[in-house]
């Protein structure tokens, strides 16, 4: 059995049937907010993709956007090794809105004045309006915007206005009406500048034309339409986890091909309490999408024995998921098509799509082998996190599944640190998970925080007085988080009333816990897992 990974791209996965003429594209320079502006985009309700900005130009002009947005970068625009910007890219009749970096290589390109600014501006700045023009009409004529450079626009090119300044930046934003050229020096995708949102409203709008009607239920429809032409008669299995992920991308694919989609559950005896009953409830009882559940907690922990090295763990795990899945499909015959939950994040993160480099490669079927001879069905490939989760309440998946927060692969075992994986350590860290995640909803906290969870440091003990006794127990540590997309996390400030309630929880109710402590590292320098 193996995996033919000549996956359509990302634009074809959503760009079904009417939504083809409705994008914005990202063309992006290397910033660090790249990635935010297409979510922003998708925010006001035009898709827009993320894409390198040596698209080769024909691959542009046959996908017919409305507008293009180059975004920030690193460079200077007269560092030798700097990205350049391709005239003929402004010349294909459409809109085009630079930003930062942008807006500096688009002045450069077309003879303004970018140089290196006396000081540089990084984070809030004070922005004056000169002229609204355009794209600033209705704003404020003084107001605040995020800023991140240290080149600056000190002359536009010929024919353009200029439109505010900043402290350091004499011309902070620009335009040529006729030849819908745009720039600003400051982002307006992040949530500092709080006019951001609807100056890229007037872009999408006013300028390019858009009908900003690209929404979930859309999503779902031209998915399903899309599934069927590629799958026809054909079958297609799926591994289910019960994330969000593969829940959304096994619903949409029954929606399209009904029986023909076979669900495999491989309940590894790594999950949290009861999470393998809400997966047959709501996918075999409520959805009453074929299922097949392979229970293989005996199976797992068998192999995890003596196991204290976190990435041995990872592929141990991932080798005998495999063994269970290949199982299990081989019972099916040849189904002919894999489902995956893949997200654009995941294309991103893998260096798919956009140019960026390779932080992790993602295989969302627990680690399947690159030889595997199915064709891949990826939905998701070109949604975020949110619109995945907007796609599933559209389907009508539970709430509590809509809005699981991120758990990993490996489940509970990575969350044993520093020793070996057993039913008992695996008994308390599922127990105090359990109270964690109960007190958490309880307070109505859940849906803020990207991911809460506890860890339990296996080999460690320390001494405690537990009935007028001394004890001799474990530690338990609490990890909560709140990030927009898990590349950087900030600690949650939970209220210390609820972090009495939990602990005192804790240590009363879990036999053999006699301390709990709260981690307040951010990422970085922490990662969100401990392992």
């Amino acid at each position: 059995m193996g995996a033919r990974a000549d996956a359509a791209p990302a634009d074809a996965v959503v760009r079904g049937g009417a939504a083809a003429t409705q994008e914005v594209l990202v063309l992006d320079f290397g910033g660090q907010y790249s990635q935010l502006i297409a979510r922003r985009v998708r925010e006001c309700g035009v898709f827009s993709e993320l894409l390198p900005h040596g698209t080769p130009l024909e691959q542009i002009r046959r996908r017919a956007p409305l507008g293009l947005i180059l975004s920030g970068g690193p460079a200077s625009v007269y560092a030798d090794d700097a990205p350049s910007l391709r005239l003929e890219l402004l010349e294909l009749g459409i809109p085009v809105l630079g930003i930062c970096y942008g807006m500096q290589v688009m002045a450069l390109a077309l003879g303004g004045r970018v140089e290196l600014a006396e000081n540089g501006e990084f984070g809030r700045c004070e922005l004056r309006v000169r002229e609204p023009g355009r794209l600033l009409a209705g704003l404020p004529l003084e107001q605040s915007c995020w800023m991140s450079h240290r080149d600056s626009v000190f002359e536009p090119p010929p024919g353009f206005t200029a439109l505010a300044s900043s402290p350091s930046s004499p011309v902070a934003a620009f335009e040529e009406v006729g030849r819908g050229l745009y720039g600003i020096q400051f982002h307006p995708e992040v949530v500092h500048t709080p006019y951001g949102t609807a100056i890229l409203e007037t872009f999408l709008t006013d300028v390019c034309g858009a009908d900003r009607d690209w929404t979930a239920a859309r999503v779902a429809e031209d998915q399903i339409e899309r599934i069927r032409e590629q799958v026809g008669d054909g079958r297609a299995i799926c591994g289910l986890s019960g994330g969000v992920d593969s829940s959304v991308a096994a619903l949409l694919v029954h929606r399209a091909i009904g029986d023909r989609l076979m669900c495999v559950f491989v309940d590894h005896g790594l999950l949290r309490r009861n999470e393998a009953d809400q997966v047959v409830a709501a996918f075999r009882d409520h959805f009453g999408v074929p299922l097949v559940v392979a229970r293989a907690e005996d199976r797992f922990l068998a192999r995890l024995a003596g196991v204290t090295d976190p990435e041995r763990k990872r592929k141990v795990i991932g080798e005998e998921f495999i063994r269970v899945f290949e199982e299990e499909a081989a019972r099916l015959g040849d189904p002919g098509y894999l489902v995956q939950g893949t997200l654009y994040s995941d294309v991103i993160e893998s260096g798919g799509g956009t140019g960026a480099a390779t932080i992790k490669s993602h295989h969302n079927v627990g680690g399947l082998p690159e030889d595997l001879e199915l064709e891949l069905v990826e939905p998701l490939r070109a949604l975020f996190k949110d619109e995945v989760r907007a796609v599933g309440a559209e389907l009508g998946l539970p709430e509590r599944m809509v809005w699981r927060q991120p758990f990993p692969g490996p489940g509970l075992a990575i969350r044993i640190v520093g020793g070996e994986v057993t039913r008992e350590r695996l008994a308390v860290l599922r127990d105090a998970d359990f109270v964690l995640q109960e007190e958490i909803r309880a307070a109505g906290l859940y849906r803020e925080l990207w991911q809460s969870f506890c860890v339990l440091p296996a080999e460690l003990r320390t001494v405690g007085v537990q009935g007028d006794e001394r004890t001799y127990g474990h530690v338990v540590a609490i990890r909560a988080v709140t990030s927009d997309d898990a590349m950087t996390a900030d600690w949650a400030r939970l209220p210390h009333d609820l972090l009495e309630r939990i602990a005192a929880r804790m240590v009363n109710e879990l036999p053999g816990v006699n301390r709990v402590v709260l981690d307040i590292t951010s990422k970085p320098p922490g990662t969100i897992e401990w392992e």
